[in-house]
């Protein structure tokens, strides 16, 4: 393929390359607070900051952070869902020039205690109600620090106040032993100075985030994302979506910040654009349609789980969702009946792009106005090359054919955290290859026709069969087991575990899930089993994986045409 077929296709509105302010990602809030000092910048569970409150409690953070020692390039990890103090910890951190480690809340101790051996951050900021299971987790690992932090802390009068009485009536309560070590988040603000805080950057190779993703070896690796790789990213989408209007945006934000799309999109793009960011901790379908009617959002980046739920509420005709203007659907394909259902409903646009960790993560869209393509993760974003290549040779194949897609471009990582070997993998000369094989039409658009990686995504979360399976091997009952993904109407394609038992042993399948609920996120636990004498397998002993694959989906086939002979 030669050349940009997308050029001519692009949005008028939308420039083919941009001119990216060399600054600190934690400047954006800096400039929001300068320009619309007095806007909301969040409304959490009817609790409201202005931008003056969050730039001013970001500077108290960042302060507090230095008197507790963190220096420029020293990692803070985040434990939290979407709340106030998620932001205040990642801008306080940026202001600083730390490196923020984002983890997420549902991780079992293994998995956090993996992820801060190996990102080696000082401090963990955690919600109250994960302490415990923190606390646990952290023993051999650098973390010196916890910061914790509970709902209640950022709730209004008098819900503040009943929200310690629900919770103990729940049996959620967690009671905090607050030491020299264990420090409580709102002291620390209340008693830090307010002063600026800013550390010189270099752009293009400080580092400002590390996230984590998955690999082929089960264990997690630290992306290396750059000042300029967000800054770039987020620059990207705020041109994308041309006719949102800075100061005026009403951005719902459901979208976990702890996932590098609801990072990007859900809250460093609203800062960019001064919008008012609607938090909530969690999806849950009743609060979303209540909060969409209450507080009129007009941007709401998801993943296609949260659409198909909401088309599928009881309830959804009671509510006006008429005020959503733009979506940006991610994480997993759309399906086009989904979309089409969801605009005509809300009278705006859903729109599919496409992303990875590894690229902060946006590399394609189609036009929210006008020139999408159904069935299509649209065009790549400005300043994006890309290129559809043997996987084998690297060499680019011809127009219309699948091949695995490459990509080049600013928002691109800068490698693995201590992993040069892996790094070396996927980014050569400048471009990372996705690992995704695609095909690209005359007119520049993309198509995504199968993954190259052996990963399972179900709703919007990435699963890799390898560390799902360790934990399966680990049951003192199990010979052999495999695990692949099949496809499931709501979550896109849920885990399905095929077990072969030791001789003379027995488990059932509901001992097996809680014995998985034991060890993984609760995404990452298998919704299917299957028991067998053996697996297909080569000469070499090695699962053939694919032949399951293929045999269930001749299963569905079967299962289909006899549904419709009947």
């Amino acid at each position: 393929m030669t050349g940009t077929p997308w050029a001519n296709h692009y949005p008028g509105e939308v420039p083919l390359s941009l001119d990216y302010p060399k600054q600190s990602l934690g400047h954006f809030l800096e400039q929001s607070a300068s320009l619309y000092p007095n806007q909301t910048a969040v409304s959490f569970l009817g609790k409201t900051l202005s931008y003056r409150q969050l730039l001013e409690q970001s500077y108290r953070f960042g302060n507090a952070l230095k008197s507790l020692g963190v220096k420029k390039g020293d990692r803070i990890g985040i434990i939290l869902p979407n709340s106030p103090q998620s932001i205040i910890a990642y801008y306080g951190a940026l202001l600083i020039g730390a490196v923020v480690v984002q983890f997420n809340p549902m991780y079992m101790e293994r998995e956090i205690h993996h992820q801060a051996a190996d990102s080696g951050p000082q401090i963990l900021v955690c919600l109250d109600l994960i302490y415990p299971k923190v606390i646990n987790a952290i023993k051999g690992t650098p973390v010196e620090k916890i910061i914790v932090t509970s709902i209640k802390d950022y709730l209004p009068f008098p819900k503040n106040l009943l929200y310690p009485l629900k919770a103990r009536k729940e049996g959620q309560y967690v009671e905090v032993s607050y030491s020299s070590n264990v420090l409580p988040f709102k002291n620390l603000i209340k008693s830090s100075s307010a002063t600026p805080v800013k550390e010189d950057i270099d752009f293009s190779e400080d580092l400002a985030l590390l996230q984590y993703t998955g690999g082929t070896t089960g264990l997690s690796k630290g992306v290396m994302l750059t000042h300029e790789n967000l800054v770039s990213n987020t620059y990207q989408a705020m041109k994308w979506c041309w006719k949102c209007q800075p100061g005026k945006e009403t951005m719902l934000s459901v979208l976990p910040f702890f996932h590098v799309y609801g990072m990007t999109v859900g809250m460093n793009l609203a800062i960019m654009l001064g919008a008012k960011m609607i938090l909530l901790p969690r999806f849950q379908p009743a609060d979303v349609l209540q909060t969409i009617e209450k507080e009129r959002p007009t941007m709401f980046p998801g993943a296609p789980t949260m659409y198909i739920a909401l088309l599928n509420h009881p309830d959804l005709k009671k509510y006006d969702l008429s005020s959503i203007e733009a979506c940006i659907s991610g994480s997993a394909p759309l399906p086009v009946e989904v979309q089409e259902r969801f605009e005509e409903i809300t009278g705006g646009r859903l729109v599919e792009g496409y992303g990875l960790t590894e690229a902060s993560p946006v590399t394609h869209c189609n036009p929210i106005w006008g020139g999408r393509k159904n069935g299509s993760i649209g065009l790549p974003w400005p300043d994006t090359i890309c290129k559809i290549v043997d996987p084998e040779t690297l060499q680019e194949v011809e127009r219309g054919k699948p091949g695995e897609l490459i990509v080049k471009g600013p928002q691109v990582m800068k490698g693995y955290w201590n992993r040069p070997s892996e790094t070396a993998e996927v980014l050569k000369d400048g471009w990372l290859l996705t690992g995704d094989i695609a095909t690209v039409d005359e007119e520049g658009y993309f198509y995504i026709v199968d993954r190259k990686k052996n990963m399972i995504i179900a709703g919007g979360f990435n699963i890799y069969p390898r560390e799902v399976e360790e934990v399966l091997f680990e049951h003192p009952a199990i010979l052999e087991a495999a695990v692949i993904g099949v496809p499931d109407p709501y979550r896109g394609e849920t885990v399905k575990a095929f077990i072969v038992l030791k001789e003379g042993h027995s488990v059932s399948e509901s001992e097996l899930n809680s014995f998985c609920r034991e060890r993984l996120s609760a995404y990452k636990v298998p919704r299917l089993y299957e028991f067998r004498k053996e697996l297909p397998k080569t000469m070499v002993g090695k699962v053939l994986k694919r032949a399951l694959q293929e045999e269930e989906s001749k299963g569905m086939s079967s299962q289909a045409e006899s549904t419709n002979a009947s």
